[in-house]
């Protein structure tokens, strides 16, 4: 009797294992699946609108016709704005509280406004930023009122990736710079951050990529529904990718006549934030070349 049940349990921990292996790993499938299906939808309705054309043209005919260029070029001004804005605030905060903080109420606070910063729903960013950028400091609708708008979206983003960079950095770095006279500054920016370099700019350049895909800040803050203007001034509106879908789906008076510009545009956007993420992982890859630690 012993012996059957000392055989039994090892053959049910087996089955557990194997149970859990399965869940753990049809999760990971059918996340794929769906990814899959998305791209695939996307690719197959938007393709036939990709052109030289719809690239490097104005829209044209109450935009049933012409191009995206003003949208492409306003979304990277406004992702690049808000990476301006992200990235001194967020490093300053990450090396504060990787290098500096030590445990208590300022420490706390801090982490707990950068948590629930990254819970608040981008609308409410897009009202926030109405009401501080645009209304109060007198921006307008502008590009300087929607980059300071997702800077502060993606703040938790850039600071949360960057401390984690530094964390990971041996603590061996740090002991070796000091014992050869560097001051605590002096060790943090030539030794540590130099080494965690690669992770925070892969951080800094995935938040960028949804900065670049946000709809609701925007709306509020920066984008024009149409515009034959070139931005010459962060105080002009600009057109947006994800705001020119929005309006293209909902708000046209020919919804049917532009669904091609619809999903070429979707594809448009998608392969951006697509080749941001890989411009992450490229960048990521060239500086840790060398670095083995």
């Amino acid at each position: 009797m012993l012996k059957a049940q000392k055989g039994y349990e090892p053959k049910r921990r087996y089955l557990r294992e194997k149970i859990a292996l399965f869940f753990v790993r049809s999760s990971g499938i059918f996340t794929m699946a769906v990814m899959a299906f998305i791209l695939i939808y996307i690719v197959g309705h938007g393709i036939s609108a990709i052109s030289f054309s719809f690239l490097t043209e104005f829209p044209k005919d109450n935009m049933t016709a012409g191009g995206i260029f003003p949208a492409i070029l306003g979304t990277l001004i406004l992702a690049l704005g808000a990476l301006l804005t992200a990235i001194p605030l967020g490093f300053g905060a990450a090396i504060y509280l990787a290098e500096y903080a030590r445990p208590g109420p300022l420490v706390s606070a801090i982490r707990l406004g950068v948590a629930n910063l990254a819970g608040v729903p981008s609308v409410v960013f897009g009202l926030f930023g109405l009401a501080l950028f645009v209304t109060e400091f007198g921006f307008g609708r502008s590009i300087l009122s929607g980059s300071l708008t997702l800077g502060l979206l993606i703040l938790p983003t850039v600071t949360a990736a960057a401390e984690e960079a530094l964390r990971q950095t041996p603590q061996s770095f740090r002991e070796a710079a000091l014992a050869l006279g560097a001051s605590r500054w002096q060790a943090i920016r030539q030794v540590v951050l130099p080494a965690a370099l690669p992770g925070m700019l892969t951080g800094a350049i995935l938040a960028l990529g949804r900065a670049a895909g946000e709809t609701a800040p925007i709306i509020f803050t920066a984008s024009a529904a149409y515009t034959l203007a070139m931005p010459d001034s962060v105080f002009r509106e600009v057109m947006a990718l994800s705001t020119h879908i929005l309006n293209l789906a909902t708000n046209g008076t020919h919804i049917e006549e532009t669904r091609p510009q619809q999903f070429g545009s979707a594809l448009v956007l998608l392969i951006l934030v697509l080749g941001l993420s890989l411009v992450a992982i490229i960048i990521r890859a060239k500086l840790k070349r060398g670095r083995k630690w």
